[in-house]
């Protein structure tokens, strides 16, 4: 994922998940909240209930490249906050894809 696109300030992390509206499935949350820039930021997030620094690392960077090819699809505009949840450790690539997907069109960030 490009640096460009990355959230990285906590106070700002904060405030998504405060104020964000929120879409889950059993791999990954999506948190988003609108901004008054015209581009769009994602931050990526694992707890440490997913496990310990290996594969929190490990998670970030599946959900990173899972979500790298939806990057030009999203619309403008808005902050997001895609958290792991501990079954991504077990989970294959493509199912992440999916998952982050699925989300998008939840949320309606993307068409399909």
């Amino acid at each position: 994922m490009k640096r460009s696109f990355r959230l990285k300030s906590s106070e700002e992390i904060k405030r998504i998940r405060q104020a964000g509206v929120s879409y889950s499935n059993p791999l990954v949350v999506l948190i988003t909240l609108p901004n008054q820039n015209l581009q769009t930021r994602i931050a990526v997030v694992a707890s440490r209930s997913v496990g310990g620094a290996v594969q929190r690392n490990r998670c970030k960077r599946l959900l990173r490249a899972a979500a790298e090819p939806f990057l030009e699809k999203i619309q403008t505009g808005n902050d997001i906050i895609i958290i792991a949840r501990s079954r991504l450790i077990d989970v294959e690539f493509e199912k992440v894809i999916q998952a982050i997907e699925n989300l998008l069109e939840k949320s309606k960030l993307i068409r399909t």
